[in-house]
């Protein structure tokens, strides 16, 4: 007991899970964003099909965060749409990561939360993640700010942060006189805003002090309890929609999936989705494929090497997905939760591959930015669920 939570505060636990989170879902809600950039107005902005008095009424009875209901005006949404596009950017390549992520929130919540109906079921998965990755130190390892510790011996350099940080705390004031945004939301950036310039302030004058020390434990404890509930929110993702699955008849007959492939929405090759659809005995593998390994996955997670196999699977179901039903970022979004999931010594050997694809074979990938960044000897089973080789 003793040395189980000495662990869970002395480290953030599975740093490579986090950065491949951080990087695939910055990186999908970047994708989206650009793909859809000659769409913006019509999705999000003043020429959608959901004005904003529709939007206004829903947002007074659900309390949801979007600003960009503070104005109507076209330029204040291309600059929400800009800061959006600038924050997945930045998160994705890990610089500042701290004020990105909350950046990174405001996008996506400001966004999705203007127009609730544009989505395909990965846009869900983005607005959860968003808001548990500010709770995460997701940068740990592969990206500018690792580098930037590793390189000074402290990520609190330059001035960059503190006028980040700076600009930030200039809105809340306007958010809180013009009663722009609920209490509670209000209460929870004014927290993070307070937090942020304490540990500036710790970092740059006390940095061998007990004030970081005692941060230090309290940011650990809350990235690890936010990288546990984003384990778990994948596993009740694939639980209940597996169960689900099973109550419906068509699921039951194996013929669910020949459905969608004869609707003009989800074809984006219609050669082949008619030659899989044609192949009645293909359908039904793959449909009961798909339910009992989204029903089975929540119950593999103590077998490495099962759970690895099912994980694998997945993958490439989401990957089918993508190209078949003509949902990329769905399959994408899904793809990045998965990964939380993914073995330490595979992400490092990937990392290992991907700085020096000609260098040595099983050269890590860690930064030396904390200890944290490094192979751990010995992890739980939950962050890194299958040995060296």
């Amino acid at each position: 007991m003793g040395r189980g939570l000495a662990k869970v505060t002395g480290e953030a636990l599975g740093p490579y899970q986090s950065a491949v989170i951080r990087i695939g879902f910055s990186a999908t809600w970047l994708l989206f964003l650009l793909r859809e950039f000659p769409n913006r107005r019509e999705l999000y902005g003043p020429d959608g099909p959901w004005s904003r008095q529709l939007a206004e009424r829903l947002i007074d009875s659900n309390h949801a965060f979007t600003v960009l209901m503070w104005s109507d005006s076209a330029l204040w949404f291309e600059a929400v749409y800009a800061l959006a596009l600038g924050s997945a950017a930045l998160l994705l390549v890990g610089w500042r990561t701290r004020a990105m992520s909350v950046l990174f929130m405001v996008g996506v919540l400001s966004l999705q939360n203007r127009s609730v109906f544009m989505g395909d079921g990965g846009d869900n998965v983005i607005h959860l993640m968003a808001l548990y990755l500010v709770l995460t130190r997701c940068a740990r390892v592969w990206s500018l700010d690792a580098r930037r510790a590793a390189r000074t011996g402290s990520a609190a350099t330059g001035g960059a942060g503190p006028v980040l940080w700076g600009l930030l705390g200039a809105v809340l004031p306007y958010a809180a006189f013009a009663e722009a945004v609920s209490a509670g939301w209000l209460t929870a950036f004014a927290a993070l805003w307070v937090v942020q310039g304490l540990w500036w302030m710790v970092e740059r004058y006390e940095p061998e002090g007990e004030g970081r020390a005692t941060l230090d434990v309290i940011a650990n404890l809350l990235h690890n309890a936010g990288l546990l509930v984003i384990m778990v929110e994948v596993c009740l993702i694939y639980a209940t929609a597996g169960w689900y699955k099973i109550q419906g008849s068509r699921w039951q007959d194996g013929t669910a999936l020949f459905y969608p492939l004869g609707l003009d929405y989800f074809t984006p090759w219609p050669g082949l989705s008619g030659l899989l659809a044609a192949s009645g005995t293909l359908v039904m593998l793959l449909t009961y494929g798909t339910v009992v390994v989204q029903v089975a996955f929540p119950f593999t997670l103590f077998n490495r090497r099962i759970k690895n196999l099912l994980l694998c699977v997945m993958m490439m179901e989401h990957a089918g997905i993508a190209v078949l039903l003509g949902l990329p970022f769905f399959s994408l979004a899904m793809i990045a939760a998965d990964a939380v999931f993914l073995p330490t010594v595979f992400l490092v050997w990937v990392g290992a591959r991907a700085r020096s694809p000609g260098g040595r074979r099983g050269a890590p990938a860690a930064s030396a930015a904390h200890p944290g960044a490094s192979v751990p000897a010995e992890e739980p089973a939950a962050y890194a669920p299958t040995p060296a080789p």
